[in-house]
């Protein structure tokens, strides 16, 4: 993951009998280590502060899914900015709406190879279709801090369970304070609830209730190495915010890592009862930054 902490190591035994419940649901869910997030994060492409596109955009899925499949994953942010605004690869009415659309791309996922979290989503892009909700997901949370506020009211309830707004209100006020008025905390829970339907959690248009979503190994990659970004280190990177945002549990997580490793995109090694992530395999450059 960096060269200061190239592999993670936890205790295989510790998860050997596994959940029944999501991490979400057995314990408090934590995107950064008490200490706070890790340099790193911020090198990665983290984004801070009580701001972020859900004030004005949802994950964006299907535009995301059209302007990377117009460009090469070789591509540069302008050479995507070209695609949106001028080829209107999105199929927008105005110039500026296309415009409009770039700069929130922008801010969610980077749409640029410069930016860490970006380059490791886009090489795992095309590994696996099916994955992309669940990659885009990771990205928009590091990267929008009321998406990640909305995180706890979404992954804590239990399967099948009705979305209430008041709970999404309440955390998103908590980040907010008085910054912001009632209609645009609306606005922003109609938002994230939009989100977290894209990426499968949700189900519902009028009525919403939550769903288990089937983590792929190249989501549960993505969430080690973002773990590892924020901070996160040893057994803590099963049991972190990232792999809850998975649904997974910390055996079902390392399972899905094996496969990672099996199909080559992170290192994993065993030495008795010990299991160590090598996770610069998905992108060595974060830690010579």
């Amino acid at each position: 993951m960096t060269s200061a902490r190239p592999y993670e190591t936890l205790a295989a035994g510790n998860f050997a009998g596994g959940f029944q419940l999501t991490l979400a649901q057995a314990k408090p869910l934590t995107f950064y280590p008490p200490s706070g997030p890790a340099p790193t994060a911020e090198r990665a492409g983290f984004r801070f502060g009580d701001k972020g596109t859900h004030s004005s955009r949802t994950l964006m899925l299907s535009e995301l899914e059209a302007v990377l499949a117009a460009e090469p994953d070789t591509a540069g942010r302008d050479t995507y900015a070209t695609a949106i605004v001028e080829d209107n690869c999105l199929g927008k009415a105005t110039t500026s709406t296309r415009r409009i659309s770039n700069q929130r791309l922008g801010e969610l996922y980077g749409l640029d190879r410069r930016v860490p979290l970006f380059r490791v989503m886009r090489r795992l892009w095309s590994v696996d279709a099916a994955a992309r909700p669940l990659l885009a997901l990771m990205v928009a949370l590091a990267r929008d801090p009321l998406f990640m506020a909305s995180a706890g009211p979404i992954l804590s309830l239990p399967m099948g369970t009705e979305l209430q707004r008041m709970p999404l209100r309440d955390a998103l006020r908590k980040l907010v304070g008085e910054r912001m008025n009632e209609a645009t905390v609306d606005k922003v829970v109609r938002n994230v609830s939009s989100s977290w339907t894209q990426s499968g959690h949700l189900t519902g248009r009028t009525f919403k209730f939550r769903q288990r979503v089937s983590a792929q190994p190249t989501a549960v990659a993505l969430a080690l190495w973002v773990a590892s970004a924020a901070g996160f280190q040893g057994e803590e990177l099963l049991t972190s915010g990232w792999i809850a945002a998975l649904d997974c549990t910390a055996s079902s997580a390392r399972g899905l890592a094996i496969e990672a490793k099996r199909i080559g995109l992170i290192d994993l090694r065993t030495a008795g009862d010990v299991v160590e992530f090598g996770l610069e395999q998905l992108d060595p450059g974060l830690g010579r930054r």
